[in-house]
């Protein structure tokens, strides 16, 4: 009987225990709106309210922390769609506290009158160029250089026709996988250009392209990415430095790079290339430079302000990240976030006072919809700071490469070249991976993401950039061909570069010097190519022939081919 009563005893203290934990869960998760109601008679509204002045709002957020807890509708759990697995990135950067000051229309004149300047044109040659991103038409003197490009015989080859195979969805049928997407159109029936923009940007990609030459998408792809309005931030897991993952009110995500640093700075050059900077604007920068160059294999990238009041910490549902904002003693909005280096208060990220500028990258298609193969780069760096990589010391090392699959038959070690000469006129030595999709198996292109690293130095051309051109001398006869094309004075690669960047609400996102930079190395990359070219010459005896250029074909083909009626072990397509 006694043994009895005792057991009640424990079974009724267990009970309590258990209420006592859940009473005080729920006190936890009541706490923040109860401290909202609170700070409510103060301002006149609950939680924390963004006010036209930022510095009095980040005074008051500091002094009342209590508001900044409460945020509106805070779930209790999150669940996103699968996240994009962009490559890993071997070590982080430095950041700075620094945002510059975003030009009016007035500067992007200047930029127009400098390019007036370069072309001779008279005052009354005045077009009119609208803002992508959604900025407002201003006047543009001078000619434009950018139509006349997209309309030359080098830039209107025809690919073949696509089937079922050579597209990554079929609209009929995968597009039904795709979260939110029955949500379009809400009535009526359901037809491709009635999806949102970043899914129709998804339903393009295929076997040899991420968008089309002329695609209408694009541009309303890039304007969404600085124009939608933001309903969700998380950090997103993995890599050294902090990046954000934000969701639009219409379904489509983005990658956002905060600004690190002021377009001015240059890397020091005692850095080792894995501890470079990342710049947000080098991101921007290269999808405007692999769109000229006609590789069309970066996804699309703007430039945004972001308010890191409204637009990140009042949406986020990431508590990690939420609880890194604090105010700096310059009583600035900052941020640090988490991640594997440099995610702490010494290097933070700060507004001035809450606005922040960053890249902001479109995702690719969810890898559970469109699987990615990530692959290791052949001529990929030691990111050691005394051990060197094979084909740093074997100067015979791509002679093994052509040997190994996939690089033994195919255009994948064509489509190296072209990544190699894309990060050359960048400066970019990070690319330690690169993706493909792995429905199209090899016989598809490189997907050229993560440019971060680029644009570090204008004084500097990493010459060992361009050694996997020099070891192999093989390239596309029709890179080739648009590379002379961009070296003349009438398509100089400069001006062109500069002339698309203007449609970029960050503008101007790179400063001269670097813009001068670019046509420098293009100079050197033609200078490597005409070495092969003289010295496959001197090797075969025929004047005027390209035997390491490769004509590509419509497909693929396994079976060897001809370049020119002679015999080539490579097989690929024409751009």
């Amino acid at each position: 009987m006694i043994k009895m009563i005792l057991f009640r005893k424990f079974r009724v203290l267990i009970l309590m225990v258990f209420l006592v934990v859940c009473t005080m869960h729920i006190m936890i998760d009541l706490l923040p709106k109860l401290e909202k109601r609170a700070a409510g008679p103060e301002t006149g509204k609950g939680g924390c309210q963004c006010t036209h002045n930022p510095s009095e709002e980040a005074g008051s957020w500091g002094k009342q922390r209590a508001r900044s807890v409460a945020e509106p509708g805070w779930p209790n759990k999150h669940t996103l769609r699968i996240l994009q697995d962009f490559s890993n990135e071997p070590s982080s950067n430095l950041t700075s506290h620094s945002l510059e000051k975003i030009p009016a229309a007035g500067e992007r004149a200047e930029s127009f009158k400098r390019m007036k300047q370069y072309d001779g044109a008279a005052d009354n040659q005045k077009p009119l160029i609208r803002d992508a991103s959604g900025g407002k038409t201003v006047a543009a003197p001078g000619i434009f250089r950018l139509p006349s490009l997209f309309e030359h015989p080098l830039y209107k080859t025809d690919l073949p026709t696509l089937t079922d195979d050579d597209t990554l969805f079929n609209v009929n049928t995968d597009i039904r996988l795709y979260p939110k997407a029955e949500e379009y159109p809400p009535t009526g029936e359901v037809t491709a250009e009635s999806y949102p923009n970043w899914l129709r940007f998804h339903i393009g990609i295929n076997r040899y392209e991420l968008y089309s030459r002329h695609n209408p998408v694009l541009d309303s792809l890039l304007k969404d990415l600085v124009t939608q309005r933001i309903t969700s931030v998380v950090m997103k897991s993995g890599g050294t430095q902090l990046k954000l993952i934000m969701t639009f009110h219409n379904y489509g995500q983005a990658l956002f790079k905060p600004m690190k640093q002021t377009r001015e700075q240059e890397t020091p050059p005692d850095f080792f290339y894995f501890s470079d900077l990342e710049r947000h604007n080098a991101e921007i920068a290269a999808f405007h430079l692999d769109r000229i160059l006609d590789f069309r294999r970066v996804p699309p990238v703007a430039g945004r302000l972001v308010n890191m009041t409204r637009e990140i910490r009042d949406v986020t549902r990431d508590k990690k990240l939420w609880r890194t904002f604090f105010i700096s003693p310059a009583n600035n909005i900052c941020f640090y976030g988490e991640c594997s280096y440099y995610c702490s208060t010494e290097h933070a990220l700060c507004g001035k006072p809450d606005q922040i500028e960053g890249s902001l990258a479109a995702f690719l298609p969810d890898l559970a919809l469109a699987k990615r193969k990530t692959w290791r780069n052949p001529w990929r760096r030691s990111y050691h700071k005394r051990k060197k990589a094979e084909w740093e010391v074997d100067p015979d090392y791509c002679d093994e490469v052509k040997q190994t699959p996939p690089y033994d038959r195919g255009s994948r070690l064509l489509d190296i070249m072209d990544m190699t000469i894309f990060d050359f006129l960048m400066g970019n030595m990070d690319r330690h991976h690169y993706e493909t999709f792995d429905k199209f198996g090899n016989e598809t292109f490189i997907i050229h993401l993560d440019n971060g690293r680029g644009f570090g130095k204008h004084s500097h051309d990493e010459l060992s950039i361009l050694v996997p051109l020099s070891q192999c001398c093989r390239v596309r006869k029709s890179t080739h061909l648009r590379l002379q094309l961009l070296a003349k004075e009438e398509y100089q690669l400069s001006r062109l570069m500069e002339e698309s960047l203007l449609r970029d609400r960050l503008h101007p996102v790179l400063i001269q010097p670097h813009l001068e930079a670019m046509d420098r190395r293009l100079r050197l990359v033609l200078q490597v190519l005409a070495v092969c070219l003289a010295r496959k010459r001197g090797r075969w005896g025929v004047e005027g022939w390209y035997p390491w250029f490769s004509h590509s074909s419509p497909s693929w083909t396994s079976k060897e081919t001809t370049v020119d009626g002679e015999p080539t072990n490579l097989v690929s397509r024409r751009d």
